[in-house]
């Protein structure tokens, strides 16, 4: 029913970041096809960007906050490991106290996961209006490859049977256990499998997911007018989306990791964002996601009359948010990261 995005000002480049642990910054940012990634302020966190996503959705769509029967935020990055993130975010936007809330895990597709579990509340009647949340703090090891790319960001989706601005057609999941990324309670960051990070695991599972939502839908990449992936850099979403035969076209609006990095939970969702946009009725888009673990969840929808009435003006566009940014050095990223650590007693 409708959307709003966030991402916090701040911006640090690879070549920054590089400089300081003696490599090319310049071509490790090429090598990933990241230009610079955002970074949080220090009173920046999931909950604070998930409220401001929020905010937007329900002034978009002239939204009711205590209508709402569902609120889930996906995240690998919420600020406690015990006490949820969505109750802070319900009460924040007024939506407390008649509503189910939930914090969802699965690394970067939590919040597509989200989506899916308000659709099933709202199809069976059980709830007016639900709200998922994708959205994400993560950050990599000083030095590590993760550091370059790992950013801040997020997306709040309204979904409801009531003034639909994007129809979904169709959904479905590729689930396996594959072990390419994980961070154990207590680890202050997170571990990763390097190259087996991409194959077997993104790409089998996001090639996977979308030809069987494809074959699901009876549709070829040619019935699409965009294009979304899960985009843990800009490099994977370019390669898979020529590997199932999808257009630089179709896929331009969806790519946003080059502009502020990888988001997580909230990269594809951001994506989505952007291209609700400028999306024109029956526009046809495939939104697929991933969350290490290994999980993919793809979305086969359509653009309504409806999306062309709704006040996309109420708040900044995605692509306000990719031109935007204060660049920093390191020593204040490193700073605004808690990546400092004081000695003494």
């Amino acid at each position: 029913m409708s959307y709003g995005a966030y991402v916090p000002r701040y911006r640090i480049t690879p070549e920054e970041i590089g400089k300081v642990w003696g490599t090319d910054g310049v071509a490790m940012g090429q090598g990933l096809g990241v230009q610079r990634k955002s970074v949080p302020a220090p009173d920046e966190d999931t909950i604070t960007i998930s409220t401001e996503a929020l905010r937007t959705a329900l002034a978009r769509g002239g939204i009711d906050p205590q209508q709402i029967g569902a609120l889930y935020v996906g995240s690998e990055s919420h600020p406690y490991a015990v006490k949820p993130t969505a109750t802070v975010v319900a009460q924040a936007v007024g939506a407390t106290p008649n509503l189910t809330a939930a914090d969802f895990e699965f690394a970067c597709k939590a919040g597509t996961a989200a989506i899916q579990t308000c659709l099933g509340l709202v199809g069976a009647g059980m709830v007016r209006y639900g709200v998922a949340i994708g959205s994400d703090t993560s950050q990599g090891a000083p030095g590590d490859a993760l550091e370059y790319s790992a950013s801040a960001g997020g997306a709040a989706f309204v979904i409801g049977r009531e003034k639909v601005i994007a129809r979904v057609l169709h959904t479905l999941s590729y689930t396996t256990d594959t072990p390419d990324f994980w961070r154990r309670e207590g680890q202050r960051y997170p571990s990763h499998s390097g190259r087996f990070t991409g194959e077997p695991a993104y790409f089998r599972h996001v090639t996977e997911c979308a030809r069987r939502i494809m074959d699901r839908a009876q549709t070829t990449p040619k019935d699409y007018a965009h294009v979304v992936f899960h985009q843990p850099n800009g490099k994977f979403p370019q390669r898979v989306g020529k590997q199932l035969g999808f257009s630089e076209v179709q896929m331009r609006l969806g790519l946003v990791t080059p502009f502020i990095g990888n988001t997580y939970s909230g990269a594809a969702l951001i994506g989505l964002a952007n291209v609700l946009d400028s999306a024109k009725p029956g526009e046809r888009i495939l939104l697929v996601g991933y969350g290490s673990g290994a999980g993919s969840d793809a979305f086969d929808l359509e653009a309504t009359e409806e999306v062309a009435r709704l006040d996309r003006s109420i708040g900044p566009p995605v692509q306000w948010f990719l031109d935007q940014g204060v660049e920093i050095p390191y020593a204040v990223y490193a700073k605004f990261r808690g990546k400092i650590h004081m000695g003494g007693s």
